[in-house]
């Protein structure tokens, strides 16, 4: 479309929506691609506000012939989410639950309503919404409507088709159609039409449906037939929005079981696995999963196997579900290898929580010969054959991948027949994409060798469409296309998906990316060093955009503050794809569009381990950084606190902290400085300490030394000289405690309570003799020739702790992330690096592994607080938890980010956000503990945003533990 053209669409739209209109360049680029293999780029986005709204964007774009998607939560994968013209998305004002009736068991739901928000408002009824696939706790209805998804609960609550009463659709000639069981309500034009259709071709519309339960592939045509009444609700469903553009859907809440039990059993094999699925299908299972070990290798509280079935069954009690459970595993008992029955409902989500992550971390293969794992990609997803064929088929289909030279890891729905599956096709070179199209016709035919269907959950999209006729002949396509020109005679909804389909090796995502690696500072060692493979990574799948935190989780905390696109981690990898491509995002680098979606990027390093396939945007955003503003001028909070450890080390030696401190009190210089250093006027700035920790640690030392006569104490307890010195016996391990800046500058007591700790645990604490720093500060704002000048000095003052061996204990969770993943992600080429990161352990870490018989001060104190965001993500917190619960202290610390994220929460224009996201766990579960609960915070960030935000005041697990040391 030309410029004038979508300048003309834009204003008009505008003049008639109310909702948002947005055709700018960042929006565009957000909507270009779903959870497929595919991209497309539109003009523009609508968020309408409602039904008048889509009216008023079909009238525009009809005059103008423009093209128009409806879009949900944009993680189909089959391509039919991505689309060019105006992208109508649902998510942002349509997604409201309109009335919800427990007698009759319906709910009327707006097209944007997530999945598990309808499930929730059912829950207070003893209802739910049968149908949930993996990503039900961000897809919308109106996307499931669009795709008839299933979910794992299919074999007992059936497909979204099976749950919907009723839809509200507007045609893109713009008819509003009530579509439900009959025709009468109809258009005269429509019910003339689909009754000439139907009643002309009876018998095969009676023949031509292979019977299967996920049956997807093509228009539900056979629900048109006069035994089913013509129920034109099912025949709508699953029409990919080729149709109509719903509005509004009466849907079915079916009663959900009291309680559940999950039975786990194990196989010898995927195909044994497959072959025994069907058969415990008559205990009335609520699902019937399997995955093998190529999937899950590595997961604990499996049982032993090379394959599982996941079995949940339903029951009033938990002991009628557990009971059911056991009797499944009986039956099961002679095929399998070993099993296990879980009812504890923390355990039956963890074990689900593997299957539901399996659509991202099935893209990242565990191949051998490969260091990288291998990228694997949808294109064959949810291919479903009668349950009785599954095992004769997957090996088939195995057979089949073999001989293309492919691989993947199958997985999925068991007890329906529907096998998910990402395979490793080269979608980069031609060759590569030949053997891609040549296998999807391969598999196709051997689909339907097996009665099954190309799709049996997310629609045939742009991925399979072009093979319909493979598994429905000429005349039923015909068929579909006479459907399509019945309701959308002009072709102006979805075109190219379904009926008339485009060809399925064009529109590759891939396509416009560079085909040799861009010059980039990290290392990338998981992606081979190809920061264009780091941002693949990002599949769509968007966990990211999951609206609460689950459990411990912490990925993205922005985008539940801000709830856009753009401040989610898939969004913000859309645009750096979109950046690499060059044809939306055109000026690389230097990109505005980029920069303000990272802007609000905490670089909390959540998405390292909470996305499935593990992007890290906290690294990704230091390289936009380095180069967005390599030559030119910082914003100057880059220099406020990007250098803070050299102001600080500054202040230190000048003996400056109680004059700043001062000054720091005085309101107008506070402002001044504030507005000077780029930092929110919202903020109070911290005190410096009087005493840094190191000279606290330096005095010691020579107090030792006057103690016993030797200056050789002090070499050996600063670091600088032997670990011990001869005929001197070591009473203990030597470790090195790491000064880190905020601990060194800001909060001393956490230093000086850890080496009580330690040495009250056995251990010889030495301390580094020369200034050191992680460079987190300089890595953080994207200063990368700076941190690794720093990161150099610091590993040459470490030298002789690392050559003799010594483990270094990191206090601070971001510093200590920092070592362990920055450090040698920057510093490729030098050993010392990896060397140090393996050496570096948490506070607890330490305590376990080198004082394992070491018991710590009884406390006997309920705790609460946060795990820090980088300790979640890099370090884990199990030895915490550990250390905790020998203590006493009882009590689960909150998951999510405190918000202030290092400099982040400082920086001029994020308070509101970085409030935002302490509002949502840390400060209400403050707020809400009893009088003499420990607050909890390793990390100096968490404690300031507790003290600045609720008044209360933070401790290192160090200081709770040294208080209590005899």
């Amino acid at each position: 479309m030309a410029d004038h053209q979508a300048d003309e669409l834009e204003q008009a739209l505008r003049r008639a929506v109310r909702g948002d209109v947005s055709f700018d360049t960042a929006s565009r680029a957000l909507m270009t691609m779903d959870a497929s293999n595919y991209r497309r780029v539109p003009a523009g986005v609508v968020a309408p506000r409602d039904g008048d709204d889509v009216a008023a964007v079909l009238a525009v774009c009809r005059e103008r012939g423009v093209p128009v998607v409806a879009r949900g939560g944009g993680t189909s994968i089959a391509g039919q989410a991505t689309g060019l013209g105006v992208v109508l998305d649902f998510t942002r004002h349509m997604r409201g639950i309109l009335s919800l009736d427990p007698e009759r068991r319906t709910a009327v739901v707006q097209p944007g309503v997530i999945c598990d928000d309808l499930r929730t408002a059912a829950g207070a009824h003893g209802l739910t919404f049968g149908p949930d696939p993996s990503t039900h706790s961000r897809c919308t209805l109106g996307g499931m409507i669009g795709n008839n998804s299933c979910g794992s609960h299919s074999v007992a609550w059936g497909t979204t088709a099976d749950n919907v009463h009723e839809l509200d659709v507007l045609t893109y000639g713009g008819e509003r159609v009530r579509a439900a069981q009959g025709l009468h309500d109809l258009p005269a034009r429509l019910r003339d039409g689909i009754r000439s259709l139907a009643g002309q071709h009876l018998a095969l519309l009676r023949t031509g449906f292979p019977e299967l339960p996920r049956r997807i592939s093509g228009y539900a045509l056979d629900e048109l037939l006069p035994e089913k009444n013509a129920d034109l609700a099912r025949a709508l469903t699953g029409s990919e929005g080729t149709l109509g553009v719903v509005t509004e859907a009466t849907v079915r809440l079916v009663e959900a079981p009291g309680a559940r039990a999950l039975a786990v059993l194990g196989y010898p094999d995927e195909s044994a696995a497959a072959e025994a699925a069907h058969t415990l299908l008559p205990y009335g299972p609520l699902t019937v999963e399997g995955m093998a070990a190529d999937l899950v290798a590595g997961t604990t509280g499996l049982p032993k196997g090379g394959a599982w079935l996941f079995v949940e069954v339903g029951g009033a009690t938990r002991e009628e579900a557990l009971s059911r459970a056991q009797e499944v595993a009986r039956a099961a008992a002679e095929a399998t290898t070993d099993h296990t029955v879980v009812a504890d409902p923390a355990g039956q989500r963890a074990l689900w929580r593997v299957r539901e992550d399996a659509s991202g971390t099935a893209t990242r293969l565990r191949i051998p010969g490969r260091a990288d794992g291998g990228e694997a990609w949808p294109g064959w997803e949810d291919c479903a054959v009668p349950p009785p064929r599954l095992g004769a088929y997957l090996r088939d289909f195995r057979a089949l991948m073999a001989q293309h030279g492919l691989r993947g890891t199958p997985y999925g729905h068991f007890g329906d027949g529907c096998i998910h599956v990402r395979i490793d096709f080269d979608l980069l070179t031609e060759p590569g994409i030949r053997v891609f199209r040549a296998f999807s016709a391969d598999l196709a035919d051997l689909v339907v060798a097996h009665g099954g269907s190309l799709s049996g959950e997310h629609g045939d999209g742009l991925a399979r469409a072009e093979l319909l006729p493979r598994m429905y002949g000429t005349e039923m396509v015909g068929l579909f296309s006479r459907f399509k020109d019945l309701w959308d005679p002009e072709g102006g909804l979805n075109p190219g998906v379904l009926a008339r389909p485009q060809r399925l090796d064009q529109n590759l995502r891939f396509d416009p990316l560079p085909r040799r690696p861009v010059d980039v500072e990290f290392g990338y060692p998981h992606d081979k060093g190809d920061f264009s493979a780091a941002v693949r990574r990002c599949v769509g799948v968007a966990k990211c955009r999951n609206e609460s935190v689950s459990g411990d989780g912490v990925m993205c905390p922005s985008y539940r503050a801000t709830g856009e696109e753009k401040h989610s981690t898939r969004g913000r990898a859309r645009l750096l794809h979109e950046m690499l491509a060059g044809e939306v995002v055109q000026d690389g680098w230097r990109s505005e569009e980029v920069r303000d979606a990272l802007d609000l990027c905490l670089s909390c390093k959540g998405c390292r381990s909470d996305c499935p396939v593990e992007v890290d945007m906290a690294t990704y955003k230091a390289e936009f950084l380095h180069h967005h503003y390599e030559g030119r001028l910082r914003p100057a909070a880059h220099y406020s606190m990007g250098w803070l450890p050299l102001w600080l080390r500054a202040a230190s030696l000048l003996r400056a902290a109680p004059a700043a401190n001062a000054l720091a009190g005085v309101s107008p210089l506070a402002t001044l400085a504030k507005r000077l250093g780029g930092i929110a006027p919202e903020r109070d700035i911290p005190e410096l300490a009087h005493e840094p920790f190191t000279r606290w640690w330096r005095d010691r030392v020579r107090e030792a030394a006057r103690e016993t006569g030797s200056g050789r104490v002090a070499a050996r307890e600063t670091g600088a000289g032997p670990v011990s010195e001869p005929g001197r016996p070591e009473h203990g391990r030597t470790v090195v405690l790491w000064p880190d800046t905020f601990t060194n500058h800001l909060s001393p007591s956490v230093g000086r309570s850890a080496v009580a700790v330690l040495e009250a645990a056995g251990l010889r604490v030495v301390v580094p003799p020369k200034p050191v720093c992680c460079g987190l500060t300089w890595v953080s704002t994207g200063q990368l020739d700076r941190a690794r000048t720093v990161m150099r000095r610091t590993l040459d003052v470490m030298a002789p702790a690392l050559d003799a061996g010594l483990p270094v204990v990191g206090l601070e969770p971001s510093c200590t992330a920092a070592l362990r993943t920055d450090l040698p992600e920057l510093l490729t080429t030098d050993p010392r690096a990896a060397r140090l990161a393996e050496s570096v352990s948490t506070f607890a870490q330490t305590l376990e592994r080198y004082a394992p018989d070491w018991q710590p001060p009884r406390i006997d104190r309920p705790v609460v607080g946060q795990t820090h965001c980088h300790q979640h993500a890099v370090l884990g917190d199990t030895a915490e938890r550990r250390l905790r619960e020998r203590a006493g202290l009882t009590g689960t610390l909150s998951g999510g980010c405190c918000g202030l994220a290092g400099n982040f929460g400082f920086e001029d224009g994020h308070y509101e956000v970085s409030a935002a996201c302490a509002e949502e766990q840390l400060l209400p579960s403050v707020r809400a503990a009893d009088p003499g609960t420990e607050v909890l915070a390793d990390g100096y960030s968490c404690r300031t945003q507790l003290t600045q935000l609720a008044g209360r005041k933070g401790r290192h697990l160090a200081e709770v533990l040294a208080e209590r040391l005899p």
